[in-house]
């Protein structure tokens, strides 16, 4: 029998840490994209979607930094 090997729950894995980047890499591209088009729109419905998109994208960008900050959430609760 094999032994399988536990993963202490404050470790981020080469897997999880190329998925989070991968998922920085995408909110970061879509933010960049949203924030520059917002001065290039006219129609202030579109302006304040394209600006609710872009905070959006900024809280997926900064969740992903607090879990590569803190892998194992709060050891507290």
């Amino acid at each position: 029998m094999s032994k399988l090997q536990c993963v202490p729950a404050n470790t981020i894995t080469g897997k999880d840490l190329d998925y989070l980047s991968d998922m920085f890499q995408w909110n970061f591209i879509a933010l960049k994209k949203t924030a520059n088009d917002i001065e290039l729109i006219k129609d202030q419905k579109i302006v304040d979607l394209f600006s609710d998109a872009s905070t959006l994208f900024e809280d997926n960008l900064n969740n992903v930094l607090d879990i590569i900050d803190n892998p194992g959430g709060d050891s507290d609760e």
